[in-house]
């Protein structure tokens, strides 16, 4: 029996990447899982595949995160499909890199929409559900880059920085309605965000890692699966999983 076994998920931006390996070990660990994505329909439709190849549940939904009307009918789809929602992985989220004296107002708001505002609009459509079942796991993805400074990336930093002070008081307020919220903080992982980063760049950022290497998304969905499944003692934490980058 799965370590969620009868459990529902819905994993924000679960087409690739982190998210992608998030979804897939939760349904390996027996949840039923939502995957929501933006774009990628194709990337969406592998994932739900790999995920019935091992037996489990998934079902799709196309949404974009930083439209608060587009996520409440999401939250509202989902929890109607499943009956029930028992977990929210809040993952998505964009980079728009540039100096501050040339960022414009459009990339910062793209960004604290997506990454933050998302993140809002997400915990606050499952609050009902979750509270009126007397019971939830909400677990955020931040960023090492929302605790240490980061060239280019004052709204990406801002954004997760936030997304940290949000988790901590969410997790306050929906304690005695049987809700965990916590966050986990990738370090730099082996992502296609990553991956856009130049390898000569990518060789000083490993050389700055304790560990030596870049994460895995797999080892981020290791830290998720543990705070839902083992962590009902534990809210308005951060786990940091970044090869000792940041102490």
């Amino acid at each position: 029996m799965g370590r969620v076994e009868g459990k529902t998920a819905l994993v924000t931006g679960a087409s690739r990447g982190i998210g992608r390996a998030i979804a897939i070990e939760l349904a390996r660990e027996g949840a039923k899982v939502a995957i929501n994505y933006s774009s990628s329909d194709s990337k969406a439709k592998e994932v739900a595949e790999e995920i019935k190849e091992l037996g489990g549940t998934a079902i799709l939904y196309k949404a974009d995160i930083g439209n608060s009307k587009e996520v409440r009918a999401m939250v509202e789809a989902v929890a109607k499909e499943f009956t029930h929602l028992d977990i929210l992985v809040n993952n998505a989220g964009i980079t728009r890199d540039t100096l501050l004296p040339r960022m414009t107002d459009e990339q910062w708001t793209q960004v604290i929409q997506t990454n933050l505002n998302g993140c809002f609009y997400c915990t606050s459509a499952v609050i009902p559900i979750m509270t009126a079942q007397s019971y939830g796991r909400i677990v955020n993805i931040s960023s090492v880059n929302g605790q240490v400074p980061a060239m280019g990336q004052a709204n990406y930093s801002a954004s997760k920085g936030g997304v940290i002070a949000f988790t901590r008081t969410a997790a306050l307020e929906l304690v005695n309605s049987g809700i965990t919220v916590n966050v986990v903080a990738p370090g730099y992982t082996e992502t296609d965000m990553v991956g856009t980063v130049p390898p000569a760049v990518q060789t000083i950022i490993k050389g700055k890692i304790p560990i030596g290497r870049f994460g895995r998304p797999e080892e981020i969905a290791k830290a998720v699966l543990f705070l839902v499944a083992d962590g009902d003692f534990i809210t308005g934490q951060q786990i940091n999983v970044n090869g000792g980058a940041f102490m």
